[in-house]
């Protein structure tokens, strides 16, 4: 069997054919028994006992800073591994069943920034755009990543975000709230099964944040993505149609450790 042939064998192990049910959205994350804990002089544990969510759900992640938000987005979006889980499930957007805790387990890194690259788009509390790069290549970066032509896209989303005269600026040209919307659209470029955003409008007035949330809940309602949104504000999100899972929070009095639970 040739190299190639035994790295396909060696990937299938971690893919399944996912199933879809004719009268219910396809699940794309599938969560049980899964914790992530910070060692510490007074720890923090975090445990998703179960969570399921479908394919065009938007999800909003509520609480205060702190609570393990943060800590979840991570996880679901693959780049923090958990310390213990009985089942950690992800369906590409070419509709495959990924393995995430089987993957972590085997270390099968490559197989997990693949399923990032081309079926998760992420945005960040602070944007993270690259300073150095203008808007529109910054906007481009996971089409170029893909190998897929950007102009199109591009284009498409600064004209439905309002930014198509800053495309060819830097970051620091930009106010908060434009750069929020570079990121927003950096994230929907390579048209994602899923996104997900970390407090994307803490930093903004709050006309900047109704604004740009209700356009980015927009383009993921257009686009059956599903949108998974960390936030402290759920009046804001709650009339966009989310769905809320909630932190609880309680002190282990044994060793002070912190210990959240994510339930929704």
């Amino acid at each position: 069997m040739s190299e190639k042939n035994n790295q396909a064998v060696e990937m299938d192990k971690y893919i399944e054919p996912s199933n879809k049910s004719e009268n219910q959205s396809p699940v794309v994350f599938q969560l049980s028994g899964v914790t992530k804990s910070w060692p510490s002089e007074q720890g923090f544990d975090l445990t998703v006992p179960k969570l399921t969510i479908h394919r065009g759900e938007k999800v909003a992640l509520v609480g205060f800073s702190g609570c393990g938000k943060s800590t979840l987005l991570d996880l679901l979006a693959m780049v923090l591994r958990p310390d213990n889980v009985e089942e950690f499930t992800f369906v590409t957007l070419d509709h495959k069943r990924l393995n995430v805790a089987e993957a972590w387990r085997q270390k099968n890194m490559n197989k997990l920034a693949q399923a990032r690259m081309r079926s998760i788009g992420y945005v960040l509390q602070t944007g993270g755009l690259l300073p150095f790069l203008s808007v529109y290549d910054n906007i481009g970066l996971s089409l170029y990543g893909l190998g897929q032509p950007a102009q199109e896209a591009v284009k498409k989303l600064a004209v439905k975000l309002g930014i198509e005269r800053h495309l060819q600026k830097y970051p620091m040209q930009l106010s908060v709230g434009e750069r929020q919307r570079v990121a927003i659209a950096r994230a929907m470029a390579h048209e994602p099964s899923v996104v997900i955003a970390d407090e994307p409008t803490a930093s903004l007035d709050p006309i900047n944040a109704t604004e740009v949330m209700g356009i980015f809940t927009q383009i993921a309602d257009e686009k059956d993505v599903t949108f998974i949104v960390a936030t402290h504000e759920w009046e804001r999100v709650k009339e966009l149609g989310f769905r809320r899972i909630k932190f609880s929070l309680d002190r282990d009095p044994a060793d002070g450790t912190v210990r959240a639970k994510a339930t929704g």
